[in-house]
């Protein structure tokens, strides 16, 4: 399976944000932290989706 890659820099920085929360904290939950990015980085509706979706996935954490 293969991952589509982000275009907008402030997409990846959330992503990037959100990796470097979770390799410090792995107890945080992934859905506060990726709310959090989106409205650190400002992201538009459609990146908040795909960053939700995305932390989702690649969690092995319940939400």
């Amino acid at each position: 399976m293969s991952t589509v890659i982000p275009q907008g820099n402030a997409l990846k920085n959330a992503i990037a944000w959100v990796s470097e929360k979770r390799k410090a904290q792995p107890d945080l939950n992934v859905k506060k932290l990726a709310n959090e990015a989106c409205l650190q980085f400002d992201l538009s509706p459609k990146d908040s989706e795909f960053l939700l979706r995305f932390v989702k996935e690649n969690s092995n954490t319940p939400l």
